[in-house]
């Protein structure tokens, strides 16, 4: 399976109801998100099922890379992927997605980082990524879906991505 994990983009400071998972992307960052989605189809990746953490702007995040692939396939929900979940439970609940070829997540750090460390070296703490807002790595994952036993495809920036559309 090839995993990418993808960061949302950027959020606005605080919400209006001052709560965290309320906070959505501001304009100039769904616009740059767009970009950097046809940046993706550019690269002719294709997914068979695109997770998102249930924050908002984590799934508006989603929202806007599977809109760039027309919807097909439409994001899910994985709660796993909420802040403050250990990285080691999202991995497990990864592993109910092994069937797909391809998958995206859409989530936060340090959790992001710390999935790609266990998946990469076995431990979350032996890899130490700077996975900036609308950045996403690509992992390789062998069919067992070890820990460790994954292999680093590449990694890019939000910028670089958006850079690569026609």
């Amino acid at each position: 399976m090839m995993l990418y994990i993808l960061r949302h983009a950027t959020a606005e400071e605080a919400s209006s109801s001052g709560e965290d998972g309320a906070r959505k992307l501001t304009e100039r960052s769904k616009e740059k998100m767009r970009g950097a989605a046809m940046g993706l189809r550019e690269l002719q990746l294709k997914f068979d099922a695109i997770l998102t953490s249930p924050l908002r702007r984590a799934t508006e995040t989603a929202e806007i890379v599977a809109a760039a692939y027309e919807n097909t396939p439409p994001p899910q929900v994985l709660p796993a992927l909420a802040t403050g979940v250990a990285a080691a439970d999202a991995v497990t609940a990864l592993r109910a997605f092994t069937k797909h070829d391809d998958v995206m997540i859409v989530g936060h750090e340090p959790q992001l980082s710390a999935i790609a460390s266990i998946l990469l070296t076995g431990a979350p703490d032996i890899v130490h990524f700077k996975l900036k807002t609308g950045g996403c790595i690509a992992i390789d994952l062998p069919a067992r879906f070890d820990r460790g036993g994954g292999e680093l495809r590449w990694m890019l920036t939000h910028g670089q991505l958006r850079q690569m559309r026609k």
